[in-house]
């Protein structure tokens, strides 16, 4: 735990900021199991935790059973580490394990002021590095449509209030979905339109996330999907069951002053809090943590998924 420098309050007066390191251990597991031997199969995963300004990554190790003919790594053209596997013998199963050891820094609270109309502004004149960094991510994409009309438009009006600062209007857009719509793993599949979402006022993480995208999109924000963890905490009067969490989606908005904001419309956090991030892109298309096709004679197919996020304070 660090005692961070004072920090002006809204009177002006200075505060002391705590700051805390956790560590966290993190173990995702798919497993896929098939009523028939496949003959081939090809497998992309994105399950390496990423450095950034606040997280460091202390280990990682991926391991795959049965063993793969093929493995391959490469970085993606967000810096994500992108691992391909290609498995080219007969298997009735594939274990895909993930494990890491990841450090992250309590986030600093974003203090830039601007009205969101102005930092608009100023993405839209960025030119070179800077333009290619940001100018994608205020773009369309698969899963995030910017029509602007019906219960999307109806939610931009609601949380975007002319003049209001950026870090203001995020944390509105991010407090009005978690207060007001329900999670619900019943209604979506990854399919889904956002605009479908909006109507409904339902859906699970990485719904939300893609609903927050389209709104900051549609006024013409740069904002992108994060994928990663955030650690689960049981009932009252219960132990914590191992393997009982699962990845998580959140976005994040550009803004001059402060750079990238993570915000987790799914449980109203801005700046977010005991997450780790694994990789950002345009949206979940771009981070799917393992997809992949097999070759075989047609058959059943199972999937399993069991995550495991434990942390303890430095």
């Amino acid at each position: 735990m660090v005692l961070g420098a004072g920090q002006p309050s809204a009177d002006g007066a200075d505060r002391l900021v705590v700051k805390v390191t956790r560590r966290y251990r993190i173990r995702h597991a798919t497993t896929y199991s098939y009523g028939s031997a496949m003959t081939d199969g090809y497998t992309v995963g994105v399950l390496a935790p990423r450095n950034t300004a606040h997280q460091r990554v202390r280990s990682y190790r991926l391991e795959v059973d049965p063993e793969a003919d093929e493995l391959d790594e490469r970085v993606d053209q967000f810096g994500n580490r992108i691992t391909q596997l290609g498995l080219h013998h007969p298997h009735e199963r594939l274990e895909v394990v993930s494990v890491a050891e990841v450090d992250v820094d309590s986030p600093d609270e974003p203090r830039d002021d601007r009205p969101w109309e102005e930092v608009v502004e100023i993405a839209s004149a960025l030119t070179g590095d800077d333009a290619i960094e940001i100018r994608p991510f205020r773009a369309p994409s698969r899963h995030v449509d910017l029509v602007a009309g019906g219960a999307l438009g109806r939610l931009v009006g609601e949380t975007m209030i002319p003049g209001e600062g950026i870090v203001d209007a995020a944390r509105r857009l991010c407090t009005t979905i978690f207060e007001t719509f329900e999670f619900d793993p019943t209604f979506t599949e990854v399919s889904t339109p956002v605009a479908q979402v909006a109507e409904a006022r339902r859906g699970v993480c990485q719904d939300f996330a893609h609903l927050a995208l389209a709104v900051l999109r549609s006024v013409g924000l740069p904002a992108r999907y994060v994928s990663g963890y955030i650690e689960t905490e049981a009932p009252a009067g219960s132990e914590r069951l191992v393997g009982a969490d699962a990845s998580h989606a959140w976005c994040a908005v550009w803004t001059p002053g402060d750079g990238w904001i993570d915000l987790d419309p799914t449980n109203g956090h801005l700046p977010v809090s005991r997450h780790v991030t694994v990789a950002w892109g345009r949206d979940y298309a771009d981070v799917a943590p393992v997809r992949g096709v097999v070759i075989g004679p047609a058959s059943e197919q199972r999937l399993d998924v069991a995550v495991d996020v434990a942390s303890e304070a430095l």
